[in-house]
């Protein structure tokens, strides 16, 4: 891949490039022409098309409880567990007390940040390439199925997709112009973002500190402000590090150890389509290929990111660092007790890997050829974007939350109340996933819950210990329990089960994806 020494070798005349501050060519630097728009405003489109048709996964239905508590309750939870996402949730409660908390609502935020990414992403490659490899690369951004995906996600990997970007590109400014002190606080901010929103993605600076140390080369003093205004970032998201490494085991622990096939099947992740991934793959490659035959004939890089001309291999290797070095470090780190190696957890590099895509596109010289490229490209991507819109296109194992909540409203009777089987599969979710789609009006009495997960400052709720005594005289039970059980209340614990069969009937059920729904009449 090269060092940052290799990038260096570019510069033929360094003596005077402290004085030498050529301001970006036209149309190739700052945001001239719109290059940023036609890209934000695709993925836009796409983001919003059918955005609340997959429905709420588990870790969806924990932003939403966790958004919906009080601030104090919110604050009482993350001491306990989720502490790396403590800015995520505040950002999204108040989100929330404005907009509101349905499906749409609670993912826009990601969908918004998708599409700011992709205007970050078009600026970084107009920058770095010129006009239109930036306009190139933004496309290729919007047009990939896992921005989609993520953008149709209520967690915070979008926000951590648009702050990295927004990071490169406070970079690049700061080194167009480092005697402005306010660039650097704003790169310093970025930094800090990116922390707080997800510690993983500060592997994001190992690439950036290629980008630096190019400009290091020509002056050192460049290091010197950029490691502070880093370091200063970093500072930033660390109390939120030191509080989430103690809750680490209990989080993440199911990822397993990285190995070479977890890196042979990343990209593939990465894009959310092997189709998808190899075209890109390819022009990547390309980008090289194309720079290495035309660098020979570079002008030395002075002090900014638009005075490398798009022929210089310099930013070839600066991009290619930062799509490749944080899966690197990530993957090296992930072999001690805990591992982090998750292809979502780097989302963050697919600006970087569309803007050398995008630097190969641009070497097409017929504007036609280059738009025929584009559309082959959204073609190819077109069977993964209808696949990440599916209704259980965000889960591992689906559960129809929805309708087994519209079955409860449809038959539902005042004073019924309502058994939500937590046992091995607590994972499921089935009482936050039934509560969300249920109407605001309709809330069951949730017949063995002895504490909720916010009253407990948790994620998890209580059940009550004596499962007879938490009965009362209900006529009617909802029972709510996974699929399989020929005879539904055999889904519960056995002291629930001999509970409920001691008073109640089975008088009739409706078996769902992943959900079973049984009414239970109350014995004469």
């Amino acid at each position: 891949m090269g060092t940052p020494s290799s990038v260096a070798a570019e510069v033929r005349d360094p003596a005077p490039a402290a004085t030498r501050r050529p301001a970006p060519p036209r149309g190739e630097g700052g945001m001239r022409h719109g290059v940023w728009l036609w890209p934000a405003l695709l993925t836009l489109a796409l983001t919003l098309y059918e955005i609340d048709h997959p429905l709420l996964w588990e870790d969806e239905l924990n932003t939403w409880d966790m958004v919906t508590r009080s601030t104090g309750r919110l604050l009482d939870t993350v001491g306990n567990v989720d502490a790396v996402l403590t800015a995520y949730y505040l950002l999204m409660h108040g989100w929330t007390v404005v907009f509101g908390d349905s499906v749409t609502a609670l993912r826009m935020p990601s969908a918004l940040a998708m599409t700011g990414a992709a205007a970050c992403t078009a600026l970084i490659g107009q920058r770095l390439f010129g006009r239109r490899a930036g306009l190139a690369a933004g496309l290729l951004f919007a047009l990939t199925p896992v921005v989609a995906r993520y953008a149709h996600e209520a967690r915070p990997y979008a926000l951590v997709v648009l702050a990295v970007a927004l990071a490169t590109l406070a970079l690049l400014r700061a080194l167009d112009r480092p005697e402005r002190v306010g660039r650097w606080a704003a790169y310093a901010a970025c930094v800090a973002a990116v922390g707080l929103l997800h510690l993983v993605a500060l592997t994001a600076l190992a690439g950036q500190l290629v980008v630096v140390a190019a400009w290091a080369r020509v002056d050192r003093a460049l290091a010197v402000r950029a490691g502070l205004a880093a370091l200063a970032g970093v500072a930033a998201a660390a109390p939120v590090a030191v509080l989430g490494s103690g809750q680490a085991s209990r989080q993440i622990a199911w990822i397993p150890q990285p190995n070479l096939e977890s890196l042979a099947a990343f990209l593939p992740q990465l894009y959310a389509s092997g189709t998808f991934a190899g075209a890109a793959t390819v022009l990547a490659v390309s980008a090289w290929a194309q720079r290495r035959r035309a660098g020979r004939a570079d002008a030395p890089p002075s002090m900014g990111g638009s005075s490398w001309r798009p022929a210089s291999r310099g930013p070839v290797l600066a991009v290619t660092a930062m799509a490749v070095l944080p899966v690197l470090a990530l993957w090296a780190v992930s072999h001690g007790d805990i591992s982090y190696f998750f292809y979502r957890y780097l989302l963050f590099t697919l600006p970087a890997w569309a803007v050398l895509a995008g630097a190969a596109l641009a070497a097409l010289r017929s504007r036609a050829v280059l738009a025929v490229a584009l559309v082959a490209v959204a073609v190819l991507s077109l069977p993964e974007q209808r696949s990440v819109r599916e209704t259980y296109a965000h889960f591992w194992h689906g559960v129809d939350y929805k309708g087994a909540a519209e079955t409860i409203a449809k038959y539902h009777r005042p004073g019924d109340a309502v058994v939500y089987d937590r046992g091995e599969d607590y994972w499921r979710l089935l009482d936050l996933g039934v509560r969300h789609y249920l109407p605001d009006e309709l809330r069951p009495r949730d017949v063995f819950q002895a504490r909720s997960a916010a009253d407990r400052a948790d994620l998890w709720s209580s059940e009550c210990p004596d499962p007879a005594a938490c009965l009362r005289s209900e006529a009617r039970i909802w029972l709510v329990v996974p699929e399989g059980a020929a005879d539904p209340l055999d889904a519960l614990p056995a002291p629930q089960a001999r509970a409920l069969r001691k008073h109640y009937t089975a008088t009739g059920t409706q078996r769902l994806t992943g959900v079973t729904v049984a009414l239970l009449v109350r014995k004469p």
